[in-house]
């Protein structure tokens, strides 16, 4: 029977590896998104989520004691300084300058929140897991969380008014930091 432990422990892997990408939406939630956009930005996170233990799968265990302390510098990096212009931005009038997630930036944003992901699928590739429904729950779970992290950062930004953008930026940075330092 497959509905067993292998199942439940993919689950818990999965909103495991979706917890960056929850946190960081739920800061990104707090700049005036549009529900197109958080749709889209949940779709391109989920399918980040998929290709990149995909590709660690692919590539296999050889690497993955390489690229794995890496992974989080980057991802730290980068969202280090998303957060820093967001929270920048705040104190600028227009709206013009502030940081939306789409083109290149929403790349950058998804492939960020996704690299840990890449090492994790060196360790399942080796374990024997079915590879098709792992891939599965880690895009449909990290979409999920994403959605409910931009939507729950919506609805605070109500709350917090005009300082909400700068908040959402504070909580991009110091996650980035905490990537770069744990």
């Amino acid at each position: 029977m497959f509905f067993s432990i292998e199942l439940l422990s993919l689950a818990l892997l999965a909103i495991g590896l979706s917890m960056d990408a929850f946190s960081i939406s739920l800061g990104l939630g707090m700049n005036k998104i549009r529900l197109k956009r958080i749709a889209i930005i949940g779709l391109v996170i989920g399918s980040f989520h998929m290709l990149f233990p995909m590709a660690g799968m692919l590539l296999g265990h050889a690497l993955s004691e390489q690229v794995g302390q890496w992974t989080a510098l980057a991802s730290g990096i980068l969202l280090f300084f998303i957060g820093a212009h967001m929270f920048f931005s705040a104190f600028r009038i227009s709206d013009e300058y502030r940081w939306q997630p789409a083109g290149i930036g929403l790349w950058i944003l998804a492939g960020s929140v996704s690299l840990d992901s890449f090492t994790v699928g060196f360790s399942l590739g080796i374990s024997g897991v079915t590879i098709v429904i792992t891939l599965i729950i880690f895009g449909v779970v990290s979409c999920l969380l994403t959605w409910a992290g931009l939507l729950l950062g919506r609805h605070l930004q109500g709350f917090l008014g005009s300082y909400s953008e700068m908040f959402g930026g504070l909580i991009l940075s110091c996650f980035g930091i905490y990537m770069l330092f744990s």
